[in-house]
């Protein structure tokens, strides 16, 4: 298959709907790729500003060309156009044109309130 040959690295937040429909397609396909969360590593947001010239996320570097600001259904589309997969016609286990929904939100600010040591300020 052609995705034997892929390096593939993810500049993502943690919880993001768009991030995270990056990381569906990367399921979708199995495809194996290096992660790097640029809210629990801000050196990591410093080199994909870097690398892409932009502070937008997420960003995917696919065999050294960046893709910056994409969602997952735009990194499906060029992965497939640059004849590095094949299509599939299973379905992604998460949206992956989307950013998160209100509802997914607020349990995630549920989560931090929950959290013991992390104060939201309103």
């Amino acid at each position: 298959m052609a995705n034997e040959n892929l390096e593939i690295t993810a500049y993502v937040k943690t919880f993001c709907g768009w991030s995270e429909g990056l990381r569906a397609v990367f399921r979708k396909y199995d495809l194996d790729f290096t992660e790097k969360d640029i809210i629990k590593n801000p050196a990591f947001r410093w080199e994909m500003e870097q690398k892409s010239g932009q502070p937008l996320s997420p960003c995917v570097v696919v065999n050294g060309t960046m893709l910056a600001d994409v969602s997952g259904e735009e990194v499906e589309k060029w992965l497939i156009e640059s004849g590095l997969l094949e299509k599939s016609d299973a379905e992604a286990d998460a949206p992956i044109d989307s950013a998160c929904t209100d509802a997914q939100h607020a349990a995630m600010d549920a989560a931090a309130r929950a959290g013991g040591n992390v104060r939201i300020l309103d």
